[in-house]
């Protein structure tokens, strides 16, 4: 492949290190193919209150797709641009399905004006705002969301996600996950990290075959079969490790940065 014209990475797990943090090296190389002429796209499933911060870590203040697809994300003027949400109806058949043929979930949304919010019996793993709305479902499913988040606290992602997608399938909603704590990230049918990265890039006049992506875990899996090239870190999840053109180093060891320094070297 020649130098890529568009660099998409995923964050946690990928280019953000174990401690949290994105290092100096993998930082410049990013700059360096921003330099180069390169479309360098943060490509996550966080939420956009997520990414404060995000810009100076990476020297990068162009756009992010957050929250797996569902919503484009402008860093330097800290503003949604396009979101795709999940529509209401839908959400509740979810979770009405979801819920009567797994016992034990519990439910939380995203979405652009209220944030993370959830149910009571919904167990969440950082810390929480102080206002964080803690209501039954159908308050919290008022409005679409970018996500829909189901919790099962005895069983692991990977487990939670073959069941939920043997319940609902893929025609209401995409199920995926990027994590091992027995949590799914739920998004519009068809909405993934790949469908709004195609459609960025399209509007730009950039295709698949531009494109590197790098990631490591199922939520990556769309970005990584439709870039031209796929690459990922030593630490992804074994789906990813499967599919991928590439194994590069963990992130812990500048994965990313060892492959993007190939074709844009720095100084």
């Amino acid at each position: 492949m020649t130098a890529p014209r568009v660099v998409a990475t995923d964050l946690d797990g990928t280019i953000v290190r174990s401690d949290g943090t994105i290092s100096p090296r993998t930082r410049s190389a990013l700059t360096a193919a921003e330099s180069a002429g390169a479309m360098v796209v943060i490509v996550t499933g966080r939420p956009p209150r997520w990414l404060q911060g995000i810009a100076e870590e990476t020297g990068h203040r162009g756009l992010a797709i957050c929250a797996n697809g569902a919503l484009v994300y402008d860093l330097h003027t800290e503003q949604v641009l396009e979101s795709h949400p999940l529509a209401v109806a839908d959400a509740r058949q979810l979770v009405d399905d979801l819920r009567a043929a797994i016992p034990g979930m519990a439910f939380g949304v995203e979405s652009v004006d209220v944030g993370f919010a959830h149910e009571p019996d919904y167990r969440p793993r950082w810390t929480t705002d102080p206002d964080t709305l803690v209501a039954e479902i159908e308050v919290l499913l008022s409005a679409p969301v970018a996500k829909l988040l189901a919790r099962h606290e005895q069983m692991g992602s990977d487990e939670l996600l073959a069941r939920a997608r043997d319940v609902v399938g893929e025609q209401l909603a995409t199920l995926t996950h990027s994590s091992a704590d027995g949590l799914l990230e739920i998004s519009a049918a068809g909405i993934s990290k790949a469908s709004t990265l195609e459609t960025v890039c399209a509007e730009r006049g950039l295709r698949a075959a531009d494109a590197v992506a790098f990631g490591d875990m199922p939520n990556d899996l769309p970005m990584l079969a439709w870039a031209g090239r796929s690459v990922a870190v030593a630490n992804a999840h074994p789906e990813v490790l499967a599919v991928a053109d590439e194994v590069t180093a963990s992130n812990d060891d500048d994965g990313v940065a060892l492959v993007l320094e190939r074709w844009f070297p720095q100084g």
